[in-house]
């Protein structure tokens, strides 16, 4: 059907910038910030050393881990964290992978088909929707994404994991770190990346490790062989100066600083809850417009289930696009006619999701951008569906 037409916004988003990785800078956020970065010293230098423990310590007491867990600062981003994991910890016990998006689709792969774990079996739902949880046997090494990064689709806790559970538990959490609760207790291994929701810069990954999971690096080595970055231990025992800030490889102290900048920023305006309560904001304003919006609808079909930081949406049956085909190349004409007036930047659907757009609504970024956005969502929609009309 054809849409009425819609007058074009007359204000813009003051940062246009809405992508789900590397994501928006914190507000007030310039380079200039940066000044005290240990730029051309070395990472092993005191100097180096001190800036990397001090990323250690305020993620610890920003994201109140635990005292009797490690943190590690790892190559690869949050990718390299989770790989670090699989390959170190994984072969003693079968292993549950539990997949409803790309990139947990990527740790059954590993598991199945490179690692070969025995007793390996995979859980998977379509985009929008979450596996039977129930179906879980905890006696294995379980992994899962907390928030699909690329489906939109979260665990509403971790009510589901037992805590008397026999295996470990591998959470890549790295869209839901610093914007949804996670239960620590039980999550023997963490993992996320600077890039998501405060904003920093990619190449760097964070790994955190319950004493469950350094009971498994140090009681158990693999059969395969382990490439220098994946090694966490030493003669059987922890390096633990990788949790001290000695990290395996040469991190960017650019990089770094930009990290404590985004920590600081988290602790100025009120923490942990603040930083929830920016995410759920900006997920409720596009809640609201998909509310009184007819053409477009959540991935995630269970609102338990939505996520708060990468919002993924697609075109409801009272679209003028049917097909699949024909939405997608909706979405990608309405993404182009935004960017092209300068106020939205790389909201489009994952590649391999269906047709529609994710916005990223991260702690970084304002809710009235968000609000202005969608504004421009209804003009690009009525400016393209009525190109179609008259082309037709």
């Amino acid at each position: 059907m054809a849409a009425d037409k819609v007058a074009k916004p007359g204000a813009k988003p003051i940062n246009p910038c809405f992508s789900s990785g590397p994501c928006a800078k914190r507000p007030g956020w310039a380079l200039d910030n940066l000044a005290g970065a240990a730029l051309g010293r070395s990472h092993r230098s005191k100097a180096g050393k001190e800036k990397l423990a001090r990323a250690i310590a305020l993620t610890r007491e920003t994201l109140r881990v635990p005292a009797d867990h490690r943190i590690g600062i790892v190559p690869a981003s949050d990718t390299g964290a989770v790989e670090m994991a699989l390959w170190s910890l994984l072969g003693p016990r079968g292993v549950d992978v539990v997949a409803w998006e790309s990139f947990s689709k990527d740790w059954v792969n590993d598991v199945l088909n490179q690692l070969k774990i025995e007793k390996a079996r995979s859980l998977v739902a379509p985009y929008g929707e979450l596996p039977d949880l129930a179906q879980i046997d905890f006696d294995n090494d379980v992994i899962f994404a907390w928030n699909g990064t690329t489906s939109g689709v979260r665990v509403p806790s971790a009510d589901f994991i037992p805590s008397d559970r026999k295996g470990l538990t591998i959470c890549d959490a790295t869209s839901a770190a610093f914007a949804q609760p996670l239960d620590f207790a039980k999550l023997d291994v963490t993992t996320y990346s600077w890039q998501k929701v405060l904003g920093g810069e990619a190449a760097h990954g964070v790994l955190i490790l319950s004493p469950r999971a350094v009971e498994r690096l140090e009681s158990y080595t693999p059969r395969w062989p382990m490439p220098k970055i994946f090694r966490l231990t030493k003669t059987g025992r922890l390096t633990e100066g990788i949790f001290q800030g000695e990290t395996i490889n040469t991190p960017s102290l650019l990089a770094v600083e930009d990290y404590l900048d985004a920590l600081s920023w988290a602790t100025s305006i009120g923490g942990l809850e603040a930083l929830f309560a920016r995410c759920n904001a900006n997920a409720r304003a596009v809640a609201d417009w998909a509310a009184r919006t007819p053409w477009i609808d959540f991935l995630a079909k269970d609102p338990v289930t939505r996520s708060n930081t990468s919002v993924c949406l697609v075109f409801s049956g009272d679209g003028a696009a049917t097909s699949a085909d024909a939405q997608a190349a909706l979405a990608k004409k309405m993404a182009a006619m935004i960017e092209g007036e300068g106020a939205g930047y790389d909201f489009g659907a994952y590649r391999d999701a269906p047709p529609g757009f994710r916005i990223w609504c991260g702690a970084t970024v304002e809710t009235s951008d968000v609000a202005l956005l969608t504004r421009w969502l209804d003009w690009a929609y009525a400016e393209a569906c009525g190109e179609v009309t008259q082309a037709a």
